[in-house]
Formats: C-alpha cells, structure tokens, sequence
C-alpha cells in the first residue's frame, strides 16, 4: 500500500527526527536541549567524551521503492552548522534520520566525518543509502547509529489486527 503524505509532512518529520535523536542522546546520558537557531537543532554534552556538539538533524520519508535514495545535504548547510556552532563553542555534527518502510535509521557523526564520507559538490552532499552505504556505516567507529523498527498493526484502509506476542517474566 503506498502511503499519500499530509500536505505537512516534511515539517513533522523534521520535527520528528529532531525529538526522536533528541530522546536516544537523553536516555543514553547525554544532557542535550532542543534549540530554535539557524545551522543547528541540537545541543548536547557527550557523557563519554565531555565533547559539546551542536547538531544538524537532516530528516526523510521514503516511500516503498525509494529506500535507498540519498539524503541530500545543501552546500551551504555545512556553512551555517560552522556558524552556529562558532557561536555557541561546539563541534559540529550531522545527524541523518530516515524512516524507509519498517526501519527509521539514524546516523550521527560529526561534520568532518560526514565530509569524508560525503565529498560536497559545489550544490550539495549525498548521504547515500544503499546497502553497500549501510554496512559502511555500520563499521564505522566515527558514525554512531540505531535504528527502530515499526508495524502498522491496525490502521485506517483495512490493515488487518495483529495480536502482540506475550512477553516473558525475567
């Protein structure tokens, strides 16, 4: 079934990505807020490292069939994440969140990283997703990354109920 987006749908799933890699860094230690500030959308201390980050969440829907696309990345995006970042004396990073089909993947690394990976055109960068990209990403000590997975158990169109399997007591 191919899914029709609301006409809003880029805007929720901006803001989606952001709560959703916002959420993941809070309930892994770190102590991070939301910001309203042109170049980034996070800011979060790494309990780990002590590293401030200011981070830029690049968010994407795919619809069945288009998975793999990449996720682009504006040349001048890299400009304002450097900016901000300047100004608020954090290190730069890029978190990309792609939610394709029954995986939502997210990826976090910083803007160095991202840029080896990623050479910019003079238009853009590529973010690519095919499954060669995955598993390179996977093995990378630089890219952190988690993923959820998501069934549609009963839904408006005649998506059939599905019992929940019972879990069991430790």
């Amino acid at each position: 079934m191919q899914i029709s987006k609301s006409s809003r749908h880029s805007k929720i799933a901006g803001d989606f990505g952001e709560m959703l890699v916002l959420y993941w860094l809070s309930k892994h230690g770190f102590e991070c807020a939301s910001v309203d500030q042109t170049g980034i959308d996070l800011i979060a201390r790494n309990p780990h490292t002590k590293e401030v980050m200011g981070i830029s969440v690049k968010s994407r829907t795919r619809t069945r069939g288009k998975e793999a696309e990449c996720v682009n990345v504006l040349a001048e995006d890299f400009d304002k994440v450097r900016a901000a970042c300047k100004a608020f004396g954090c290190r730069p990073y890029f978190a990309v969140v792609v939610d394709a089909g029954s995986i939502i993947r997210v990826f976090i690394t910083s803007l160095a990283r991202f840029v080896e990976l990623c050479p910019p055109t003079k238009a853009a960068s590529y973010w690519r997703m095919s499954e060669r990209h995955l598993a390179q990403y996977a093995d990378d000590p630089q890219v952190m990354t988690f993923q959820l997975s998501t069934e549609t158990r009963r839904w408006w169109g005649g998506k059939r109920a599905v019992r929940w399997p019972q879990l069991k007591a430790n």
